[in-house]
């Protein structure tokens, strides 16, 4: 190595933790530019503009949070600043949004063309950390505009909700064109996915240099089941809590909307699908079922970080409410399992901040069936999922996997994910001894609460950079945003 190369910083005495390896290995890393330039056991202090010594942390590549809702309950950007400076005190460097036209989020319909360039508007200068949107095609003109949204904007991903179609965001609802924003002669409705799944297809035929980054994702659940077991278990009063919310969305309702969607996606030829927040069982035993059935099919598996640490016996209560619900212990420790065999994808956080006076119906605070559905967390991805995934003998590169590389890749962030030579210089410094009790009141977001009050948790970050620059120190979130949109594919193929 060149002596006279210098770095803008270099930072000394990190234990690496990189995904598809076997060990941690401790080294120092020089960046330049916003990259990581060199990485030695050794490289010289009096290289670097400025010296940060990691003082033998972990530290693990920049979390890519890529199951977010910014703006989902709060302004756009007002929710931006406040719940990226939360993903930035969780080790999270990249996160990516969920969003859409309808109720919530901008509160307006029509075409993306005029929606996009305003929330992108709204996002500027907001973000703490990199940023991106998966879009969900809405109305049947939404599919006209995949290519457009593609090509101007690089967003590969998009979306279904597939109980939409005859349910609400909270639960039981008759009035979705009002909610979604579409003209009464419109339906959301399988055949609707059909065709957005055929408008996947066909941009994918245009595009085939870009065709592992163009994806599906959905969140299964038919709506017709969660209608009939609302009704039957409104009407049992040995039901209350999250224990009623999790009977009245049962498990079978997302395995089964797994298998109708996974047939559609044969169908139509739509090969990179995305089946988020698996919360139970049945619901990871269908997608393993699918994978089985249409082995052709690019399948990926999500989870999120609140299925994996909460049951429907949470102390939390109606604040642990989300959309698909909380599960039993059973699922959880059938999740972990999953986990462990490597059948799951990448883990997130699932971030939609609601405040507590948006959370709670003011006038019955404890009714489950009023209270607001999500809730954030990204502030404790990798803390929640390093201490109880180490309980379990899961390994720091297993970690770096599923938190960073594996969603990295699907979703065309190529140099992110890694702490190599060429990949943008996200790290985190985790100090994995550290041990904390879970209290909303130390949290950056604007929530007010968390469904993990209380929690010990094991594992803690200590610093996070983006790009180079130290963003999270010592409790304190730094400077001012920083983050930046990613058109995807972001950056090039690097290290292969």
């Amino acid at each position: 190595m060149s002596e006279v190369l210098d770095f803008d910083l270099v930072i000394k005495n990190v234990r690496v933790v990189r995904p598809n390896q076997n060990s941690i290995a401790r080294l120092d890393l020089g960046i330049k530019n916003g990259k990581f330039a060199h990485i030695a056991p050794e490289i010289n202090p009096e290289l670097g503009k400025e010296v940060f010594d990691a003082k033998e942390l972990l530290g693990f590549p920049g979390l890519v949070d890529s199951h977010q809702h910014i703006g989902i309950y709060q302004p756009l950007p007002q929710d931006a600043i406040t719940e990226t400076k939360a993903a930035a005190m969780g080790g999270v460097t990249t996160g990516l949004t969920y969003i859409r036209t309808g109720q919530y989020y901008l509160n307006r319909g029509g075409a993306y063309k005029d929606f996009f360039p305003e929330a992108l508007k709204l996002s500027e200068g907001n973000f703490f950390v990199d940023y991106g949107y998966h879009l969900a095609p809405i109305s049947s003109s939404h599919i006209d505009e995949l290519q457009f949204l593609f090509e101007e904007y690089g967003v590969p991903s998009f979306k279904i909700f597939m109980f939409y179609g005859g349910y609400g965001l909270h639960g039981m609802s008759d009035q979705q064109n009002l909610f979604l924003m579409i003209d009464k002669s419109e339906r959301y409705d399988f055949a609707h996915f059909e065709f957005i799944m055929r408008g996947l297809t066909k941009l994918r035929e245009t595009h085939p240099e870009m065709q592992d980054y163009i994806s599906l994702s959905l969140h299964c659940e038919v709506a017709e089941i969660l209608n009939a077991y609302t009704k039957i278990v409104q009407n049992d009063s040995s039901l209350t809590g999250i224990k009623a919310y999790s009977a009245a969305r049962p498990p079978h309702s997302k395995a089964l909307a797994i298998v109708i969607a996974s047939y559609l996606a044969y169908e139509t030829n739509c090969v990179n699908i995305n089946l988020l927040h698996l919360s139970s069982q049945k619901a990871v035993e269908a997608a393993l079922m699918m994978q089985t059935t249409f082995p052709h099919i690019n399948f990926r598996r999500e989870v999120t970080v609140g299925h994996l640490l909460l049951d429907v016996d949470a102390p939390t209560g109606k604040w642990a409410k989300v959309n698909p619900p909380i599960r039993s212990r059973e699922d959880v420790e059938y999740l972990w399992q999953a986990v462990l065999n490597r059948q799951i994808d990448w883990i997130v956080s699932d971030h939609a901040c609601c405040s507590a006076e948006k959370k709670a119906s003011s006038q019955d605070p404890e009714n489950i069936w009023l209270a607001k559905s999500g809730f954030g967390g990204t502030e404790y991805l990798l803390s929640g999922v390093f201490s109880e995934g180490s309980k379990r003998g899961m390994s720091n590169n297993h970690i770096a996997e599923l938190l960073s590389w594996n969603p990295a890749q699907r979703y065309g962030l190529l140099e992110k994910g890694d702490i190599a030579v060429g990949y943008d210089a996200d790290l985190v410094l985790f100090d994995p001894n550290k041990t904390f009790v879970v209290r909303a009141s130390e949290s950056e977001s604007q929530q007010g609460y968390t469904q993990f009050e209380g929690m010990e948790l094991t594992g803690k970050v200590k610093s996070t950079f983006l790009r180079g620059n130290l963003i999270y120190d010592k409790g304190e979130v730094l400077g001012s945003p920083q983050g930046k949109y990613l058109k995807r594919p972001y950056g090039k193929t690097v290290g292969s």
